[in-house]
């Protein structure tokens, strides 16, 4: 417990370095539409952050996630517009429901056949975009088709302002969603034996399995989770964008990841925090958000990403080497 607050509390000294030092390079990154902006890249990739920290906790790996958030989004929205139906909760707890069954098939080739996680949620990923563009097309509902209830929803702020070129900017109302999912997961992972059985599965499984945790059952919880939260994160970005498209989060997985593991989760399991993981995907945003302000190409921001996740990784890597010496 002193371990995850000891790294969380580095990785927010470090956060606040780096934002200073980006704002005495350029001032904007201080622009309150730009700090709003960030806020708001927060909130999808952050729901499926903590996700796939469920399973980097376990001990596994999972790179099928954008493929199922894009396939609950777009199916649901398909579905509404065929019936005609407007509304909020129905389609959010579909879309959840989606990101579980797919999450169901994932726990059950990975409990069932002992796979690698990362060998199936790769397969996962491939069927389930192909079949989704395959089955229902590759046309994008715009916002002319998308369901008005479910714009309304996504459009709603907590707080508006004028910025300093004149245009009025709002702080969105969903940050209160992601933080309401992360408050829920940190109480399960901490408060709960569930919880507990994730973190004793992903330090050891053979010894958790002797400890009397059932293994099977951790193992279906992970991915189901893991599924609903990106089934969720889906249609809340559809509802956030305005439009649903089938070929959304193409690429995603590298940016989730390499934020989770910046947050201080161990790519070898049994550590990890909602926290850390928060204060990650801030950075990874953040980062981001600074080199599209630079002007820095595309290509150079995956390079970038690149040499986060492999810095963060050894980091990692020492941390753990040095508490078993």
């Amino acid at each position: 417990m002193r371990s995850l607050q000891s790294t969380e509390a580095v990785i927010a000294a470090v956060l606040v370095v780096v934002m200073l030092l980006i704002g005495l390079i350029n001032p904007a990154f201080w622009g309150v539409d730009n700090l709003f902006s960030l806020a708001r890249a927060n909130v999808v990739i952050g729901i499926m952050a903590l996700g796939v920290l469920l399973i980097m906790i376990s001990g596994g790996i999972d790179v099928s996630f954008p493929a199922i958030s894009a396939a609950a989004l777009y199916i649901t929205v398909r579905t509404m517009v065929a019936l005609d139906y407007d509304g909020v909760v129905l389609p959010f707890i579909a879309a959840s429901v989606i990101g579980v069954l797919l999450g169901t098939f994932n726990a059950f080739i990975i409990e069932r056949f002992r796979m690698i996680p990362l060998i199936v949620t790769l397969g996962t990923a491939s069927i389930v975009r192909g079949l989704v563009l395959g089955l229902l097309g590759t046309s994008i509902v715009n916002i002319n088709k998308m369901p008005k209830e479910l714009i309304a929803f996504g459009k709603q702020d907590l707080v508006s302002v004028t910025a300093q070129n004149g245009a009025t900017v709002g702080l969105t109302a969903m940050v209160l969603v992601y933080i309401g999912v992360a408050v829920v997961m940190h109480i399960v992972l901490r408060h709960t034996m569930m919880g507990r059985s994730v973190y004793a599965y992903g330090g050891d499984p053979e010894s958790a399995r002797r400890a009397g945790v059932n293994t099977r059952r951790t193992i279906y919880f992970v991915y189901c989770t893991a599924g609903l939260l990106a089934g969720f994160a889906g249609l809340l970005h559809a509802s956030m964008i305005w439009q649903a498209n089938p070929r959304d989060f193409i690429g995603l997985e590298l940016d989730v990841i390499a934020a989770v593991v910046l947050g201080g989760a161990s790519i070898f399991g049994g550590r990890g925090s909602v926290l850390g993981t928060m204060i990650g995907v801030f950075t990874l945003v953040m980062i981001k958000n600074s080199l599209i302000l630079m002007k820095v190409d595309t290509t150079w921001q995956r390079v970038v990403v690149g040499v986060i996740i492999i810095a963060a990784t050894a980091i990692t890597a020492w941390r753990d080497r040095k508490k078993l010496v």
